[in-house]
């Protein structure tokens, strides 16, 4: 059941909401690293001490933009896949996803921000996006480790928790990982200016080179 919320909770999270409008714009301009409270303070016409009433600090403001920014993929890719998408359109998602905000998406999967170290609760999250490539990757194998890297994965997925995937379905999972965030990233960043080829072509190829078993 749904509890009302007052007027003073609804004018909490509008204030919340345009706090992190404005750090989303600042952070397009000048960088993650330089994001300031002070400074959006002024942009509101708040004091700095009115505005840490929303946000006790820097590093609590990123962590919201980092849930925020894990939430709504995380929601995006569950709803794909519940819809019947395979990994090539589960990949197109997530690429639509990252470029339709690359700043968002380098909030998660850039660089890390210096001095800045996100709960574990964060981690939860991103891990919602890693279990729908899971249930996506097939059923478990049977039989033993296909490679080395399959055996190494057998005593060391503590990051999946309780997760009952094979260490071949890991293995296929993070390779989709490491081979679509490898693209984007360079795509997102630039590097492919110039170069005039479809990034979308060449990711479609790396899933196709996926590991099978």
């Amino acid at each position: 059941m749904l509890v009302a919320q007052s007027p003073r909770e609804r004018y909490r999270a509008q204030v919340r909401m345009e706090i992190k409008q404005h750090a989303w714009e600042q952070i397009a301009v000048e960088g993650v690293s330089a994001l300031s409270l002070n400074a959006i303070a002024k942009q509101m016409g708040m004091s700095g001490p009115a505005l840490y009433r929303y946000f006790a600090g820097r590093d609590e403001l990123i962590t919201a933009l980092i849930r925020d920014a894990y939430r709504s993929l995380a929601d995006t890719v569950r709803a794909a896949f519940d819809s019947g998408a395979d990994l090539a359109g589960l990949a197109r998602v997530i690429r639509e996803w990252a470029r339709s905000d690359p700043h968002r998406y380098f909030l998660i999967y850039g660089t890390p921000v210096p001095g800045y170290h996100a709960p574990e609760d964060t981690t939860a999250i991103s891990f919602e996006v890693m279990a729908v490539l899971l249930e996506a990757c097939g059923a478990p194998a049977i039989g033993e480790p296909a490679t080395p890297f399959d055996a190494h994965l057998e005593n060391h997925r503590q990051w999946v928790g309780g997760h009952p995937a094979s260490a071949a379905t890991l293995h296929r999972a993070l390779s989709f990982w490491t081979r679509l965030h490898g693209v984007l990233s360079l795509e997102l960043t630039g590097h492919f200016a110039g170069m005039e080829f479809d990034p979308g072509l060449l990711i479609a190829d790396e899933l196709n080179a996926l590991p099978t078993r």
